[in-house]
């Protein structure tokens, strides 16, 4: 069965970044919510957004709530902030395949890779 995994680092201050809200949608047809989860004090979600059913080849949306956690570690960010919410879309061509999907990410940049 296929799975979807992520973690957040924060680059601007060289640590994973604890209490980020993610989100993770199916974009067929309409957007659906499939799973919400906050990264633990290692920046990672406690389990996988999917796990254990199979996935569907199509596209994926993760959405990372960084400007809330940017603002939740004192930072001043300009409003709107530059990042606020980042989405990265991402395809599943392999509904067996486990799909890896961190985040580095700053206030004014962010970096995505598929991971293992």
């Amino acid at each position: 069965m296929g799975k979807i995994t992520t973690h957040v680092l924060d680059t601007a201050h060289g640590r994973p970044a604890a209490g980020v809200a993610v989100e993770l949608f199916f974009c067929g047809g309409e957007m659906a919510l499939l799973a919400g989860a906050v990264t633990d004090a290692d920046g990672r979600c406690p389990a996988p957004l999917v796990d254990g059913a199979p996935l569907e080849a199509g596209e994926y949306q993760l959405v990372f709530h960084a400007g809330d956690y940017f603002a939740a570690c004192g930072l001043t960010l300009g409003r709107p902030p530059f990042l606020d919410r980042v989405t990265v879309r991402f395809g599943v061509s392999d509904p067996a395949g486990h799909y890896h999907v961190p985040l580095l990410v700053a206030p004014h940049g962010y970096s995505t890779y598929r991971g293992s």
